[in-house]
């Protein structure tokens, strides 16, 4: 019970960290920094499934940046593409039916059908998850670097479909993906006009996320990832189906990937290839490994802060690079995390013995 209070104290914190910072940019006069940080909390959720892969199921992924990817760009085909000549095909007319097409204009002013952001947002989910149970199921009897090669490959190979596609728009991408209503006149979009609106739609998913992994990893199948984690083989002797689990850990943290990569293309208008390549995917390990991949809250907060650093163009030329040289620093000196590193810290200052001489001056 504690552990979940804890979860929500937490939550109200990081909650009241958004108002402030909205605020604070206010009264600056750099409101425009609230689009970067919408766009780096989109990075962070993707950051977050990792954590809960790596933190706890101990498995090691650089196929993120392509579920993400997966998940954009589906939902980016989906609202862009022109049905309006097949409407008369029986599938199109029952879909149609259903209310899963919407009739817009194209860029010259002509009319076209194509699928309501919703119904795109779904299909994006149901094939991430057929895509990530295949890979998962796939990829379950490798651990280490072996795990990690494989959806590295499986990254490259999703980045060379949008690269050499047409429908996936080649090396231009996809823009004028329209905005995902929400309710009202709300809605994930890119106008300015929307920019206070979109940073806390993207303020409350984050949260959201946070509090439903915190309450899913301080629960029994939390225990059960952390006892695979710690020690897989004593976990499998005490009746834990580790595959199991280890499978639905992998599949839960690419949906969040994806959920990611739609939100995030309805939010910019558009995506392109590089959100598939290898380094977003590694960026997104150096991120987890940050964070501490075992601290939910450190995970969310290193993420935030590093991409909207990277977006504000603050590494310049030298972006990867700084990844690079995060990701080396934490494997050497905290491999654990830096929270936990900090934590122990204070904890070794606070017990600290004190000197004899200091005690005489308090007696004095």
């Amino acid at each position: 019970m504690w552990e979940r209070s804890r979860g929500l104290i937490g939550g109200l914190i990081l909650a009241a960290i958004l108002v402030a910072l909205h605020l604070i940019l206010n009264a600056a006069g750099k409101p425009f920094f609230l689009t970067q940080l919408t766009m780096s909390m989109y990075y962070a959720i993707v950051v977050l499934g990792l954590a809960l892969l790596m933190g706890y199921a101990g498995q090691v992924s650089l196929g993120h940046g392509a579920f993400f990817a997966i998940g954009g760009y589906t939902a980016a085909i989906l609202t862009t593409c022109n049905l309006l000549p097949w409407k008369d095909c029986a599938l199109v007319r029952v879909l149609n039916a259903a209310k899963l097409f919407v009739m817009k204009e194209d860029l010259y002013g002509e009319p076209m059908m194509a699928f309501a952001p919703w119904a795109a947002f779904i299909a994006a989910i149901l094939f991430t998850l057929i895509v990530s149970a295949f890979i998962g199921y796939a990829a379950l009897r490798l651990k280490g670097h072996y795990l990690a090669m494989a959806t590295l490959g499986f990254t490259m190979i999703v980045h060379r479909i949008v690269l050499g596609s047409e429908f996936t728009g080649a090396s231009d991408g996809i823009t004028s993906v329209p905005p995902f209503p929400l309710f009202g006149e709300l809605a994930v979009a890119s106008k300015s006009s929307m920019r206070v609106e979109n940073y806390y739609i993207a303020g409350i998913l984050l949260l959201v996320v946070i509090v439903l992994l915190w309450n899913l990893l301080h629960s029994r199948v939390g225990r059960a990832l952390q006892a695979i984690h710690d020690r897989e083989t004593a976990a499998n002797a005490m009746g834990i189906n580790t595959s199991q689990y280890k499978l639905k850990a992998f599949v839960v943290s690419a949906l969040l990937a994806a959920v990611a990569g739609v939100f995030f293309t309805h939010y910019t208008g558009g995506i392109g290839p590089s959100e598939a390549g290898a380094m977003k995917s590694v960026r997104y390990v150096a991120l987890a490994a940050a964070g501490g991949m075992a601290n939910i809250w450190a995970v969310a907060v290193t993420s935030v802060s590093l991409n909207f650093l990277s977006l504000r163009g603050w590494f310049g030329t030298y972006d990867d690079a700084v990844f690079g040289v995060i990701l080396i620093a934490i494997i050497s000196i905290a491999p654990e995390g830096p929270a936990k590193q900090v934590n122990e810290w204070v904890r070794r200052f606070a017990k600290r013995p004190v000197p004899e001489t200091e005690e005489r001056d308090a007696a004095a």
